[in-house]
C-alpha cells in the first residue's frame, strides 16, 4: 500500500507539473505519452498479478471443494464403519453369552460324565462281590443254597433268583455304560460347540480391532483434511487481500490514465452533469439495489456498490455517456469489466460481462448509447445480469440519481 501511495502521488505531481508547464504543446503531449506508458506499464503488471491472484485463489477453491467432497466421503465412510462396529459389537457380545452358557453347559456334563462313571464303577463293583459269591466257591454256595433250601424245588427257585438277580445288575451295568457313552458324547458335542464359539468370538474380535482400526484411520484422515481446508481458507484469504490491493493500484492508475488522457485527448464533450442513459434494454428487471445486502455467495452482509439488471446472457450493454474506456479487461470479482471516463470525476462501470462479449477496447472513444458489451456471468455471479457503477471521484455512488 505505501509503494501504491508513492506512485500515485509522485505520478499525480508529474502530472501537474507537465499540465502547468509553459513548455510547448509538443513537450507536454510527449510527457503525457511517457507518463501514459509508464502508468499503463503499472496497470498491466497490477492486472497479471490480480489474474494470478485470481487464478490461483480458483485453484485453490476447486482443491477445498474438492476435499470437502473427500470429507464428505469419508464422514459417510465413518458412519457405515459405525453401524459395522455396532453390528460387531452385538454379535460378539450374543457370542460372549452363548459361550459363557456353553462353558456353565460344559461345567454341568463334566459333572454328568463324573456321576455316571460312578454309577458304572459302583455296579460294576456289585456284580463283581455277587459274582465271586456265587462261583469263588460255587460248590459251599450252592451247598448253602441247597442246606438252606427247603427242596430241590426250593433250591432251584432260589438259584435262578440269584442268577436273574446277576442278570439285573448286568443289565444296569449295560445301561449305566450306555448312559455313560451318551453323557461322553454330549460332552463332546459341547466341547466341539465350545470350541466353535470360541472361534467365532476370536473372529469377532478380530473384526472389530479391524473396524477400529480403519475408523481412527479415517479420522485421522479427516482431520488431516480438515487441516488442509483451513490452510486453504487462510491461503484464498490472502489471496483475496493480494487481489483487493491490486484493484486498488488499478483503480489509482486508472485515476491517473483518466487525467492524463483527459489532458491528451481533451474530450470535446465531457459529462457536465445531467441524466445518464440507461444502460440495458427496457423490459429488464432492477434485481438488487445499491447499498448494504446479504451477499448472495458469501451469505454475509456487504455494501454493494451498483445496482443489478437481470438479463439472459448475451443481451445488449449500452454506454450510460460519451467518455474514454479506461477498463475492459477480466478484473476481480466483476469479472470482464469496462470502466468509462465520462470527465469531470464520473465514471461508470459494467460488471459480469461474458467471455467474448467485450465490444470495446481500452483508450476507445464511446458515444452516448454505444453497445459495449454482452450481459453475462462471469466473476463472483450468480446467475446472468448486469452490475452498474457509477463513480464519483472513484468513489462509488448511488446510480439510481443518475440515471433517466
Amino acid at each position: 500500500m505505501k509503494r501504491l501511495v508513492l506512485y500515485l502521488t509522485s505520478l499525480a505531481l508529474l502530472a501537474t507539473i507537465v499540465i502547468g508547464s509553459p513548455s510547448s504543446s509538443a513537450s507536454k503531449l510527449s510527457q503525457i505519452e511517457q507518463d501514459i506508458k509508464a502508468a499503463n506499464e503499472q496497470k498491466k503488471a497490477a492486472e497479471q498479478k490480480a489474474a494470478e491472484a485470481a487464478s490461483e485463489a480458483q485453484k485453490a477453491e476447486e482443491e477445498k471443494n474438492a476435499i470437502a467432497k473427500k470429507v464428505e466421503d469419508l464422514e459417510a465412510e465413518l458412519k457405515k464403519l459405525m453401524s459395522e462396529i455396532e453390528k460387531v459389537a452385538q454379535d460378539k457380545n450374543k457370542t460372549e453369552k452363548e459361550k459363557d452358557d456353553k462353558e456353565a453347559e460344559m461345567v454341568v456334563t463334566n459333572q454328568e460324565l463324573e456321576a455316571a462313571i460312578a454309577q458304572v464303577e459302583k455296579r460294576d463293583e456289585l456284580l463283581q462281590k455277587r459274582t465271586r459269591l456265587m462261583y469263588s466257591n460255587g460248590a459251599v454256595s450252592y451247598l448253602d443254597v441247597l442246606l438252606s433250601s427247603t427242596s430241590f424245588t426250593d433250591f432251584l427257585d432260589r438259584f435262578d433268583a440269584l442268577q436273574m438277580i446277576l442278570e439285573s445288575d448286568r443289565d444296569a451295568l449295560d445301561q449305566y455304560k450306555v448312559d455313560q457313552a451318551l453323557v461322553e458324547q454330549k460332552k463332546i458335542e459341547v466341547e466341539e460347540q465350545l470350541g466353535a464359539l470360541k472361534v467365532l468370538y476370536a473372529k469377532l474380535e478380530a473384526e472389530q480391532a479391524s473396524l477400529a482400526a480403519k475408523e481412527s484411520e479415517k479420522e485421522t484422515l479427516v482431520a488431516k483434511y480438515n487441516a488442509q481446508s483451513s490452510e486453504l481458507d487462510a491461503h484464498i484469504e490472502e489471496l483475496e487481500v493480494i487481489s483487493e490491493e491490486q484493484e486498488q493500484l488499478l483503480v489509482g492508475l486508472a485515476s491517473e490514465i483518466s487525467k492524463l488522457n483527459a489532458e491528451k485527448k481533451r474530450i470535446s464533450n465531457p459529462y457536465t452533469g445531467g441524466k445518464l442513459g440507461i444502460p440495458i434494454a427496457d423490459g429488464y428487471r432492477l434485481s438488487s439495489n445499491f447499498g448494504v445486502r446479504i451477499h448472495p455467495i458469501t451469505g454475509v452482509k456487504k455494501a454493494h456498490n451498483g445496482i443489478d439488471f437481470a438479463a439472459p446472457s448475451g443481451t445488449s450493454i449500452y454506454a450510460a455517456e460519451a467518455g474514454v474506456v479506461l477498463i475492459s479487461k477480466y478484473w476481480s470479482g466483476y469479472g470482464n469489466c469496462i470502466i468509462i471516463d465520462h470527465g469531470n470525476g464520473i465514471w461508470t462501470l459494467y460488471g459480469h460481462i461474458k467471455n467474448g462479449g467485450l465490444l470495446v477496447s481500452e483508450g476507445d472513444t464511446v458515444k452516448r448509447g454505444d453497445k459495449i458489451a454482452l450481459v453475462g456471468t462471469t466473476g463472483n455471479s450468480t446467475g446472468p445480469h448486469l452490475h452498474f457503477e457509477v463513480r464519483k471521484n472513484e468513489v462509488p455512488v448511488n446510480p439510481s440519481s443518475y440515471l433517466q
